[in-house]
């Protein structure tokens, strides 16, 4: 394990102010992590703000601090499972429902909540959806995605008319009630409250897990380690527009250290009780400590027969009668004694964990997802297996600049310093088991790596298949892979990217159609990674757009009768295509129903910016294609990509039978010659590159009076500029050494040096020139005064406001309004930067 990097909040509390402020951070399946900090807001520092910190990841500088608007210090947060909306519940009762503004992530607002007023909430969860998904490592090396990620009969929590699964939320208080709120389709919210037993007692730790029946579990103590932790079943219900909960008492149990003479009286508060999963309510893990240590054990749910009395045993037995079963809590591992314990975290890859499925991820390597971590007060962390609860790895804490081995320096020596030691107050793994990111206990947030392989030693080919099978498993969910990236150094981008199209073509077709963009925007980002392939991200860039131009202006096609066969238009057109491999633009266009293409002529000229991009794209391409004896030049990739090259001329005879209903949609081209049919050139010579690459299995190379036919295009024609590609500022490429980056918020961090020779020269942008609007395919200015968002994954700018007020603009802008081209979140820029 290593520290990735470290950042430092500007106005962060003294610890000595606020020894005992119960610190939260929270990692959503789309790389936003959410902490807590409580905050000085008066000169006399009697008044504290307590504030919710959000940041991506991939600019941890920018944060957006919201002021909560709690009256009591945050106990909990919780993310919703598509990591676009936030919890957070506190002391007095209070729980409130953020959600993003306007889609962006650095805008948060709340218009929802619920509360108990004066009863402090101390374990929280959404309502689950149902949707679950089994990782088996066993089946890594199987050709087919649906036998490595196979979907798991599970029952949401509660469902609406149809098996649609209800929104909403639950929450436990520490008098021992538990309260739900549901949100109705409407908008409302309903809410109810029920106390988990009749005798209600203080509870000061709880959790909640999910059944796939459909229930709830609460696994609830009153914080003393000789005191049974409890557990109750929890049915939610919608009865007459009214929220019911019924509760039933479950098997308890006592912690081993409290049975054992030696340790009985040692540890006598339970300060951590977590489910090992979210989805898994039949192993929980417990911590007792006391001032100067802890002890953690693992306990398991299992069906075991109830020994029947002698005098029953000799009497004949029933045919078909079975012994009668009883659910009872086994201890499955305890640690020894340990230093005191002060954070928990626990992984959310979901890896079953038989015997069977352990035995295949021990012969496999296979690591991540295994181990939970444990944080301690002399600032170390401990990745322990989470059923054997054996040490898998340690990492000593990042006062000393880097992590060290054990045994490499005694503990005692390490805790010596001037300051009081730095400890981690709350910790959260990321969603592929890969990173953690904690808060200490002087207000620093904190992102640690986790190696995939733990300290073992592994060959290349095995930790390439173990990163591959978690970029696969990223593409399948729709979860961010920004944590996986962590551990790809730039030597291996060349094969994972190769091994993940190999893959990506084994799956049938349908599929395939699925994951078509996800699968580009993954290759995207790993090559840039990589000053070698940085030129490919561009290429995967491209082939974004172009897939996304393509499918628009073939939906505005209609049939011109509606009794036509199966295929739409576009089909139509893109199969006579394929067939016919005239070079003349017009002998194409004849053959197909020109009456289908007919448009009003608003939409037409209102994606004239679409269309110019797609002619200045043929036009670079074939106009670079004698440079392209590197592969580091941008372009390179659609040389050989058969299919991107039919879909441009696809689009070239569209564009063409749209500039005989209305001229001014046609891209607009600085020629040298006024007699000069641009596109007909254009066509010609990209129908003849597409004719070299259309087989895929033999591609041929470029022949000679082609490539000296477009050697002569930059003397015909005004070849454009590479300005509409996005420049990405974050800190993923920053990250692939080894020492650790210390960073703080609301300045952004740039690596003196870092790729500075090997930079490729299109990412470079010089003061003066033209911002562009990647999306809209417009440019805003020298110094744009129009405000504008940022993706957080590839740097695609784009602005706020729409200025267009044509409906088919307006269509292709709602498309990206959520995400990205490339899926990443939007985030808002100031003018000044954009």
């Amino acid at each position: 394990m290593e520290v990735a990097y470290v950042c430092e909040w500007e106005k962060r509390p003294k610890s000595n102010h606020y020894p005992s402020i119960p610190l939260v951070c929270a990692w959503s399946c789309r790389n936003l992590v959410a902490f807590t900090t409580d905050q000085k807001i008066e000169e006399d520092e009697k008044e504290v703000s307590h504030m919710v910190h959000i940041i991506d990841t991939e600019h941890p500088w920018d944060v957006y601090s919201i002021n909560s608007g709690h009256g009591e210090v945050i106990s909990c947060l919780e993310w919703d499972q598509s990591g676009s909306r936030l919890l957070s519940a506190d002391g007095d009762g209070q729980i409130k429902c953020w959600a993003m503004a306007d889609h962006l992530v650095n805008s948060w607002e709340s218009s929802l909540g619920s509360a108990e007023d004066g009863d402090p909430i101390i374990a929280l969860s959404w309502l689950h959806n149902g949707v679950k998904l089994a990782l088996h490592v066993e089946m890594s090396g199987s050709t087919n995605f649906g036998e490595k990620f196979s979907r798991v009969k599970f029952s949401p929590s509660l469902t609406l008319f149809g098996g649609k699964p209800m929104e909403g939320w639950l929450a436990v208080t520490v008098s021992g009630l538990v309260t739900v709120s549901l949100l109705k389709p409407n908008g409302q919210l309903l809410t109810a409250s029920e106390s988990l037993c009749r005798l209600r007692g203080r509870v000061a730790l709880a959790d909640i897990a999910f059944t796939g029946g459909g229930n709830i579990v609460v696994a609830a103590t009153d914080g003393s380690s000789s005191s049974p932790v409890q557990f109750y079943k929890v049915c939610v219900s919608v009865v007459n527009e009214k929220c019911r909960i019924d509760t039933e008492l479950l098997p308890s149990l006592f912690m081993r250290c409290t049975m054992d003479p030696v340790r009985r009286d040692k540890y006598p508060a339970v300060t951590h009780l977590k489910f090992l999963t979210r989805e898994n309510s039949e192993q929980v893990l417990l911590c007792a400590s006391s001032q100067t240590g802890s002890i953690v054990e693992c306990w398991s749910l299992r069906k075991e027969g109830l020994p029947v009395n002698n005098i029953f045993q000799h009497r004949s037995p029933v045919v078909g009668e079975k012994q009668p079963m009883i659910l009872k809590w086994r201890i499955l591992s305890a640690t020894n004694d340990l230093d005191r314990v002060s954070a928990v975290a626990l992984p959310k890859l979901p890896i079953s964990i038989s015997n069977t499925d352990l035995k295949v991820a021990s012969d496999t390597k296979f690591c991540p997802g295994l181990g939970l971590a444990l944080a301690f007060h002399d600032g170390s962390i401990q990745i322990l297996h989470r059923l054997s609860l054996q040490t898998m790895g340690v990492f000593y804490g990042s006062s000393s600049g880097s992590s060290q081995r054990p045994g490499d320096e005694p503990a005692i020596k390490r805790q010596r310093a001037g300051s009081p030691t730095v400890h981690f107050k709350a910790l959260q793994f990321s969603w592929t088991s890969l990173a953690l990111a904690g808060v200490d206990n002087h207000g620093k947030l904190h992102m640690i790596r986790v190696s995939p392989s733990m300290g073992l030693m592994l060959d290349m080919n095995t930790l390439l298949r173990h990163l591959l099978f978690l970029l696969e498993y990223c593409m399948v969910t729709g979860y961010d892979w920004w944590d996986v990236l962590l551990h790809v150094q730039p030597s291996m981008v060349h094969n994972l990217v190769e091994k993940l199209h190999e893959e990506y073509m084994r799956q049938n077709q349908a599929l395939q159609q699925v994951l078509s963009t996800r699968i580009v925007a993954v290759k995207a980002s790993l090559c840039k990674l990589s000053s070698a392939t940085a030129a490919r991200a561009c290429d995967f860039h491209a082939k974004l757009l172009l897939i996304a131009i393509s499918s628009t202006l073939k939906s505005l096609l209609r049939p011109h009768v509606l009794n036509t066969p199966d295929k739409s238009p576009g089909d139509r057109l893109a199969e006579i295509c394929a067939k016919n491999t005239d070079t003349d633009i017009d002998k194409v266009m004849i053959n197909l129903k020109t009456e289908e293409f007919v448009l009003d002529g608003p939409p037409l000229q209102s994606l004239q910016q679409l269309i110019q991009w797609v002619g200045d794209f043929v036009l670079y391409l074939m106009a670079n294609l004698p440079n392209q004896g590197s592969i580091v030049r941008p372009g390179f990739g659609f040389l050989r990509d058969g299919w991107s090259l039919g879909m441009l001329r696809e689009m070239m005879v569209m564009i063409r039978i749209w500039g005989l209903l209305k001229p001014g949609c046609l891209p607009i081209y600085t020629a040298t010659s006024d007699n000069q049919d641009s596109m007909s050139l254009l066509f010609r010579l990209l129908t003849k590159l597409w004719l070299c690459s259309r087989d895929e299995g033999h591609p041929q190379e470029p022949d000679e009076p082609l490539i000296d036919e477009c050697c002569l295009l930059p003397s015909q024609l005004l070849v454009p500029s590479m300005d509409w590609l996005p420049v990405n500022d974050g800190i993923i490429c920053k990250l692939q050494g080894k020492h650790p980056l210390r960073l703080q918020f609301g300045k952004p961090y740039s690596l003196p040096g870092l790729n500075s020779t090997a930079q490729v020269e299109v990412f470079s942008r010089s003061p003066g020139v033209q911002r562009m609007d990647n999306l809209r395919c417009l440019y805003m200015g020298v110094c744009p005064t129009e405000d504008s968002k940022a993706c957080t994954r590839c740097g695609c700018v784009t602005m706020l406001r729409s200025p267009n007020k044509t409906n088919a603009m307006k269509q292709w802008e709602q498309r990206w309004i959520k995400n990205c081209l490339c899926g990443g979140l939007w985030r808002r820029i100031p003018s000044t930067l954009s």
